[in-house]
């Protein structure tokens, strides 16, 4: 799991927390904090929803992640969000977690199912729902929830979604880059790198000679070509631990393939312009890598049935740039992956 520190404030003042251990996601948007890793002193505003509070169902592929919608500043390395919406996760606040969110999958309501203190959506978008929401109330979003804590699937104006904090920016506000080092086949037993902030705005965030996939503007997904299967919902997601698709060939333990020695393969990238990236990866046996005593691989790959999931394994060795819908970059406005 890629994680990061985020400095989290009550709006407009100096009561502010650093909570460590925050997973960092370009397949989602917005910040999510487990409730009980903030302090007690700090107390977030709820965001109303007509006369009650607003709560959220984020569902990923792991489960869900129920909570409030509050207020927050949002400071990292120099940069601030000023009261953003954030969800906080297993509020106290909200208890009861509604029927159709509880009936998505695991729940994500603790350190130990989250395997976090949070998680930091730096993806496509600069909100978590977007258009759909904001007239609609559609299933597993927004609720609003009265005094007692019983909630109804609500609409959710724009600006009271919970909002990707890049984009609250006030420079180096279109995008993100994730630069980590390429490993061993083995693994490694830790990794770091560096997140930075913007694309084509400083020095350090140029896109180079990056090849630019432009992504759906409403799905954020790309295509994946490979062994003769077309993927139209494709992603790139550091979120996601490894790389996810489907095959015939592989052997399978559990959920991971687990060749007898690593396998070489090869899939197109294609964006919404039908510009084509090829990517060369490798596959490893997966009952050797997690026998191993590293936590960190380029070369772990997962099933899934009808996508292909460019996970945290992709990012190894490469900058990875992920653009914000609508914002302009040197490359044109996003949504867009570069690598």
């Amino acid at each position: 799991m890629l994680t990061t520190s985020v400095t989290v404030c009550q709006p407009g003042t100096g009561n502010c927390a650093t909570i460590d251990n925050i997973q960092v996601d370009t397949g989602s948007n917005g910040l999510r904090i487990l409730a009980s890793a903030l302090p007690a002193r700090l107390s977030l505003a709820a965001v109303a929803s007509g006369s009650g509070v607003t709560g959220e169902c984020a569902v990923f592929g792991g489960g869900y992640a129920w909570g409030a919608v509050r207020s927050a500043d949002v400071q990292m390395a120099g940069q601030l969000a000023a009261s953003i919406p954030i969800q906080l996760i297993a509020d106290p606040a909200l208890p009861n977690v509604p029927t159709d969110c509880a009936g998505s999958g695991p729940s994500m309501l603790s350190v130990a199912s989250l395997r976090a203190n949070g998680i930091l959506g730096v993806g496509l978008f600069s909100a978590d729902c977007g258009g759909g929401c904001v007239n609609t109330a559609l299933p597993r979003w927004y609720y609003s929830c009265d005094t007692s804590g019983a909630c109804l699937a609500s609409a959710q104006a724009l600006a009271q979604q919970v909002t990707n904090p890049v984009s609250r920016f006030a420079l180096d506000n279109n995008g993100v880059v994730i630069d980590l080092p390429a490993i061993a086949d083995a693994g490694a037993v830790s990794v770091s790198g560096s997140l930075i902030f913007g694309i084509g705005t400083q020095a350090n965030n140029a896109l180079g000679g990056a090849s630019v996939v432009k992504a759906n503007r409403v799905t954020g997904y790309v295509v994946t070509a490979s062994a003769g299967r077309t993927y139209a919902q494709s992603y790139v997601d550091s979120g996601s631990n490894a790389l996810f698709f489907n095959s015939d060939q592989l052997p399978q333990c559990g959920y991971w393939y687990c060749p007898s020695s690593t396998q070489t393969a090869s899939a197109s990238i294609v964006g919404t312009d039908g510009a084509t990236n090829t990517v060369s990866f490798e596959i490893g046996n997966s009952r050797t890598l997690f026998a191993s005593s590293n936590n960190a691989f380029d070369n772990l790959a997962g099933i899934a049935s009808n996508s292909f999931g460019w996970g945290l394994s992709f990012f190894f060795g490469r900058r990875v740039y992920t653009a914000i819908a609508s914002r302009a970059t040197s490359a044109g406005p996003g949504p867009y992956f570069a690598f």
